[in-house]
Parts: structure tokens; sequence; C-alpha cells
């Protein structure tokens, strides 16, 4: 029988223990994470998000299409704009952390209680660790600008075709993707190891932000070669749920997010 919302966030509250150190982490191979994603979709398929993920992406879409309408000189943050996705990907999955959550312990679970994170005892620790993300994220749009006026100076993009050709068929194009990607790559690295278990651990236990920080970066330390799949994983979904106009995200995100809940409670395990 569902609990009452208001009987599940009390209970919520009350079942977070408390953690002064940093908790015992499993070591998990590759073959687990088909079983995390497994779950996730199952969560998803229990309560379809994707009406939520609509209603974010697609007036960020459509921003971004009215201001490339009115010039290109916004070009050249586009794929470090969608890349950059992935980097504040763990707050925006912080509702669906949340349902996965309470799915697990039975509670009741619909769409308004992704909101009840905006109630939860970590509130103040979550946006914490949610600033720092945006931060790094806005850092990685400047290194991108950066890079971008480094190869290419400052002139700006006559046309999408003409942006597109001079990037695959010129030395500074190829020169532009290599760095670019190489920095893209160690900000996702640095985004990974301090945020892929952080987010789940505040909602689940009673934790300061720095120590679910360093809990996340031993569950990468510890199993280094499964984390990096779920990067690839991650980074790889994201760029096919991108194509073509962002639909696919409507699913890819969501299930990640769920998954992402399933992979923190495999590698810190309830006890």
């Amino acid at each position: 029988m569902p609990k009452t919302a208001a009987h599940g966030s009390h209970k919520a509250a009350v079942d977070r223990p408390v953690v002064h150190s940093i908790p015992d982490v499993h070591k998990i191979s590759v073959s687990d994470l088909k079983d995390v994603l497994a779950k996730g979709l199952s969560d998803f398929k229990e309560k379809p998000s994707h009406i939520l993920l609509l209603v974010v992406i697609y007036p960020i879409v459509g921003l971004l299409a009215a201001r490339m309408a009115a010039g290109y000189d916004i070009l050249p943050l586009v794929f470090p704009l969608v890349t950059g996705f992935a980097l504040i990907g763990p707050l925006a999955a912080i509702g669906l952390y949340e349902l996965s959550r309470r799915r697990e312990k039975g509670l009741e679970v619909a769409w308004k209680n992704a909101f009840d994170v905006c109630h939860s005892p970590a509130i103040g620790s979550i946006s914490a660790l949610g600033i720092l993300l945006m931060v790094i994220f806005l850092i990685w749009l400047v290194t991108a600008l950066s890079i971008y006026q480094m190869t290419f100076g400052a002139v700006e993009p006559t046309s999408i075709s003409a942006f597109v050709t001079e990037i695959m068929t010129t030395s500074a194009g190829w020169s532009l993707i290599v760095i670019g990607c190489g920095a893209g790559f160690l900000f996702a690295v640095v985004v990974l190891a301090i945020s892929v278990v952080s987010f789940p651990m505040l909602l689940d236990k009673d934790v300061s932000a720095a120590l679910a920080v360093q809990t996340s970066v031993k569950v990468v330390t510890t199993n280094p070669i499964p984390m990096a799949a779920w990067g690839i994983i991650v980074a790889g979904s994201l760029l096919i749920g991108s194509i073509p106009f962002f639909v696919g995200l409507c699913v890819v995100m969501p299930v990640l997010g769920h998954s992402t809940w399933h992979l923190y409670r495999k590698v810190v395990p309830e006890k």
C-alpha cells in the first residue's frame, strides 16, 4: 500500500543514516552496468518522465535556434553547449534519483515527487555541489570559446554550412577538434569523479557535500574500468539522443538518471 507523500517525506528524513567517514565501496565489473541500465529502464517504464524533459529541453533548443537565426556568432558554442549538458547532467537528474529512491523503498512515486528534493534535508549540500558543477560548465564554455578563437581568430562564421566545412576540411578545424575534445575529456573526467554517486548519496544519507565528493572519487579510483565504461555509455547515449533535434534525450536522460541511482546502490550498498 503506497504511503502518503507527507509520510514519505518524513520517513525519508528518518531513514537517512548519518555518515562521518567514507563508506566501504564495492568493486564492480563492466557487466554489472547491464543490470544498472536494466533497472534504470524499469524505473522509467514504471513512471515515464519524458514529459518533464520535454518541458526543459525544447525551450533551450528554441532559444538556441532563435539566437542562431539572429546571427551565426553563437555557432562555435553549439557543440560545447550540447556536450556540456553531460557536465551538469548529475544535477539535472536529481529528481530522477529521488523517484528511483522512492520506488526502491516502496513509497509513492508520482511526477510531483521529483520535486521533493527541494524539501530534502540535504538541499543545502545539493545546491552547493550543483553550483560547483555550474561553475565547471561555465569554465568549459569559456575554454571552448578560447580554443576556437586561438584556432580561427575572431572571425564569425558566415553560415552553418561554411562553418561545418571550415571545421571538417581545414587543418585549423582538425586542430580545433583534437584540442577541444582533449579539453572536454579532462572536464568530463573531473565531473565524473566528483559527481558519479555524490548526488544520490546526499539524498540517501546524512552526509556532507565534501564527504559525498570524496566517496565519489573513491568509487572511480576503485572501479576505473567500469567507471570509464560508464562515462563512455553516458557520453555516447547523450550524443545519439541529440540526433535529430534532441528528441532522443527525452528518453535517454531519464533512463541514465534512474540508472545512476542503481549504480550508486551497487557501489555504495545500503546497510
